[in-house]
């Protein structure tokens, strides 16, 4: 789809004057209508010229200034599924019709209507969990809580896909889920008198991460795809789901949420277990002041680990700057897993390759993060500045690559060993 959009956009000059219809509805369509359509997390529709025209202004600052869409990884880093970045000529054709008076065209030119999917794009779930209760947003910043979903399944499961939604997409900026069998979440449900309880970068103080306590997570415009044949993610016998949710209420206030998450059952035998390996530096000390200041995190791959890769999910803080994720062969051959030079805390994402990623024994996998604690940075939330380390607080910081993986010789993974 990239590269017949690409070249779609080149040869417009070979038809005469751009319009929507023909030209510009369908990169809005292919790269913005995943997250712009009714009813969906973006402030406005763009299915139409009307709204096209309505929302001009705003569209073109955002384009120019490449705050939209939100895709993060740089091109050329690793190759995504799924990727609705603009591409440098997708990008120009909409700017140039903006400034070429933006004609409408003829309407027999427009696409086909997306198909219309109901709530669950792959059908119904074999089972929906929802947030025992609705959560009442009264505060007008950002808010990280964490709300704790008891399962009954009679035997440990194993899903191949999943589905969040939503219960108010104006305010669900994204979502991860956790799996606990200690029992310390439902021990936090509720100690403030309000379901669930905060949490910031993680599933909470006190609660033990280890290989298998990350079970997914759900980002505006995230596709919903079934794992390959034969993997799937377990979800124990008993087990508790920690839906951590971002809400951005954007100055709303008095706003209700009651999100859920549908999961579908691995439809046939299940030979590989996903879990998500964090490559991640908790030592650090990132200097008050400084700008540009790098951490780096290894971990060589030891033998009988072989493993392969189906996603990656970078995470930091608000003082990150830069992710870099990075395969080191043994003969010192590098080869990028992903690249975001401009990160933002609020469009983190889960990306899958287009091709699994091999991991053998003494490759090594290196992330590095910059960080910018000084004053330069808007998002810097220390005043006055401070030396900041890794933590769960929203003035610490975090420095963790997640790859999505199988490994070869599951009976040597310690899985549920605190990481």
């Amino acid at each position: 789809m990239k590269l017949v959009l690409s070249l779609f956009a080149l040869a417009v000059g070979a038809f005469g004057q751009v319009t929507y219809t023909r030209d510009v509805s369908r990169v809005f369509q292919a790269k913005c209508q995943q997250c712009h359509r009714e009813g969906d997390i973006a402030p406005f529709a763009l299915d139409s010229y009307e709204a096209a025209m309505t929302w001009a202004e705003d569209i073109q600052r955002a384009v120019e200034e490449r705050r939209m869409p939100p895709w993060k990884p740089v091109d050329g880093h690793g190759e995504f599924q799924h990727n609705f970045g603009l591409s440098a000529e997708e990008r120009d054709l909409i700017l140039n019709w903006y400034r070429g008076g933006a004609e409408e065209g003829d309407p027999r030119d427009l696409p086909e209507p997306l198909p219309v999917t109901g709530e669950f794009r792959l059908g119904d779930p074999d089972v929906v969990l929802t947030m025992p209760q609705s959560y009442s947003l009264k505060r007008r910043g950002d808010t990280y809580r964490c709300f704790v979903i008891p399962t009954d399944f009679g035997s440990d499961r194993f899903i191949d896909a999943f589905q969040v939604v939503p219960g108010n997409r104006q305010v669900v900026h994204h979502v991860i889920l956790y799996l606990d069998t200690s029992g310390k979440a439902r021990q936090m449900d509720g100690q403030d008198g309000e379901p669930g309880y905060d949490c910031f970068g993680g599933p909470g103080d006190g609660i033990p991460l280890t290989l298998s306590s990350m079970a997914g997570g759900w980002v505006p415009g995230m596709a919903t795809n079934r794992f390959p044949e034969g993997v799937g993610t377990l979800l124990p016998k008993g087990v508790d789901i920690i839906m951590q949710i971002h809400y951005y209420p954007g100055g709303r206030t008095n706003q209700e949420d009651q999100t859920k998450v549908g999961m579908y059952f691995a439809q046939g035998e299940v030979s590989k277990r996903l879990v998500y390996l964090p490559i991640l530096n908790t030592t650090f000390r990132i200097p008050a002041g400084a700008e540009n200041h790098e951490v780096t995190a290894t971990f060589p791959i030891p033998p009988l680990f072989d493993a392969t890769a189906y996603l990656v999910a970078p995470h930091m803080h608000l003082l990150g700057r830069q992710f870099k994720l990075e395969k080191i062969r043994p003969n010192g051959r590098v080869e990028p897993l992903i690249f975001i030079d401009n990160w933002d805390f609020n469009w983190q994402g889960f990306y899958q390759y287009q091709q699994p990623v091999r991991l053998n024994a003494f490759d090594r996998v290196r992330a590095t993060c910059t960080f910018d604690n000084s004053e330069k940075n808007p998002r810097n939330p220390s005043n006055p500045l401070k030396i900041v380390r890794w933590g769960e607080g929203t003035e610490d910081e975090m420095c963790i690559g997640f790859l999505g993986v199988t490994f070869d010789r599951e009976n040597f993974v310690p899985f549920n060993q605190p990481l």
